[in-house]
C-alpha cells in the first residue's frame, strides 16, 4: 500500500529529498527512438530551464539534477526559514513567477486602497501562499504537469506522461546528502552518455562547472560551502542545517572524477589511483563507495541516513518498519 506524500515528507527531520519521475511505458522524456528514429533532444531544456525556474518562485534549492532519456533526478532542499522571512511584496513576486495573482492581490502589491474585509481575505491567501511555496508535492506537481502537457501536445496526443506520483526519498545526513549528489550527477557516465562530468550535458555538475569559466552567472544551485579542502561539516544535533552543500566543490569534483573512473573501467574492483581523501572523511572505504553510487543499489527506499538518523525519522512519520541500503543502517529496521 502506498503512502500519502505527506507522511513521508518530515521537514522536522530533514530539508533534503531526492526526487526522481519517470515517464509511463515507451513515452520519451528525451533522448531518440530508435524506432520512429525521432529525437526528442530538445526536452532536456525543457526540464532543465523549469527547475531552475521554480526554484526562484519556490523557497525549494536544487542541490542537484540530471535529466535523462525517460526520467530526471532533482534533489531539493526546502528552505523555511526564507519562505518565513519573506516580506508579502516578496511573496507575491514569487508567486507571481508561476501563476497569475488575482486582480485584488494586484491592487494591494502596487499601494492601491484595499477594503478591511479585502485585507483579511489576502492575509489568508498569502500564508497559503507561504506554506505551498515550501511544498514539495506542489513543487514536483508543477514540473511535471507543464512537462506532460507540452510533450502531449508536441506529440499529438493525450493520456499519461508519467508513470504515476514522484518518488521522493529522504536524505537525513550530509554523508547521504553527498553520496546521492554523487549518484544523481554521475547518471549520464554510468548510461554511457558522457565520459567526465565536464561532458555531462543537463546535470548540475556541468552547469556548476560551467559558471567556474563564467563566476558573473548565476547557476541558480545550492552553492557548496567554502571549507578547506578535504573536509566536511560535522551533523549539528538540533537538525539547525547549514544553507549550504557541506563540502568544497574542488572535493566534490575530484569524488566525481575518480568515482567515474572506476565506474568506466572494465574491472570494477580494480581501483584506478589513489582515493580521494574526501571518502576518508565519510569514512567510507573505496569499494564500499562505488558499490553505493551503482543503479543496483535501490535508490527508491524511503530514506537513507546513519541507524539513529532513521530511527528518528521512522518515528516522526509514524511507521514501524523501513529497509534500507545505507552503510551504516542495517537491512531491515523495526522501531
Amino acid at each position: 500500500m502506498t503512502t500519502a506524500r505527506r507522511h513521508l515528507i518530515c521537514l522536522e527531520s530533514t530539508p533534503y529529498y531526492h526526487c526522481t519521475s519517470r515517464c509511463v511505458r515507451r513515452a520519451f522524456l528525451c533522448g531518440s527512438d530508435r524506432y520512429s528514429g525521432k529525437s526528442y533532444e530538445h526536452r532536456r531544456d525543457w526540464v532543465e530551464s523549469l527547475l531552475l525556474t521554480l526554484s526562484k518562485a519556490f523557497c525549494i534549492d536544487i542541490a542537484a539534477y540530471a535529466v535523462m532519456s525517460n526520467h530526471y533526478h532533482v534533489i531539493l532542499k526546502v528552505n523555511t526559514e526564507l519562505a518565513s522571512a519573506l516580506t508579502d511584496s516578496e511573496l507575491i513576486d514569487r508567486w507571481s513567477l508561476i501563476y497569475k495573482p488575482s486582480e485584488m492581490v494586484c491592487r494591494y502589491r502596487s499601494g492601491a486602497e484595499v477594503s478591511d474585509a479585502e485585507q483579511l481575505i489576502i492575509a489568508a491567501m498569502l500564508e497559503r501562499w507561504r506554506d505551498t511555496l515550501i511544498n514539495i508535492s506542489r513543487f514536483m506537481g508543477y514540473m511535471n504537469e507543464r512537462i506532460a502537457r507540452r510533450a502531449n501536445k508536441e506529440d499529438g496526443c493525450k493520456g499519461r506522461f508519467w508513470e504515476g506520483r514522484f518518488h521522493s526519498q529522504a536524505l537525513l545526513d550530509d554523508t547521504a546528502l553527498l553520496q546521492c549528489m554523487a549518484y544523481v550527477d554521475l547518471n549520464p557516465i554510468r548510461a554511457g552518455l558522457a565520459n567526465t562530468p565536464e561532458d555531462s550535458k543537463y546535470t548540475s555538475v556541468k552547469r556548476r562547472i560551467d559558471k567556474l569559466a563564467h563566476p558573473e552567472k548565476n547557476d541558480n544551485l545550492l552553492p557548496f560551502m567554502t571549507f578547506e579542502s578535504h573536509t566536511i561539516a560535522l551533523e549539528k544535533a538540533d537538525c539547525q542545517w547549514e544553507t549550504k552543500i557541506p563540502m568544497k566543490f574542488c572535493d566534490y569534483l575530484d569524488l566525481l572524477n575518480w568515482t567515474g573512473r572506476v565506474l568506466k573501467s572494465i574491472d570494477r574492483q580494480e581501483i584506478l589511483g589513489e582515493a580521494p581523501p574526501i571518502l576518508g572523511q565519510m569514512g567510507f572505504l573505496s569499494g564500499e563507495w562505488v558499490s553505493l553510487v551503482e543503479p543496483k543499489n535501490n535508490w527508491r527506499r524511503k530514506a537513507l541516513g546513519s541507524v539513529e538518523k532513521v530511527r528518528m525519522y521512522c518515528e516522526s512519520i509514524g511507521q514501524k518498519w523501513l529497509c534500507q541500503t545505507h552503510k551504516n543502517t542495517v537491512s531491515h529496521m523495526h522501531t
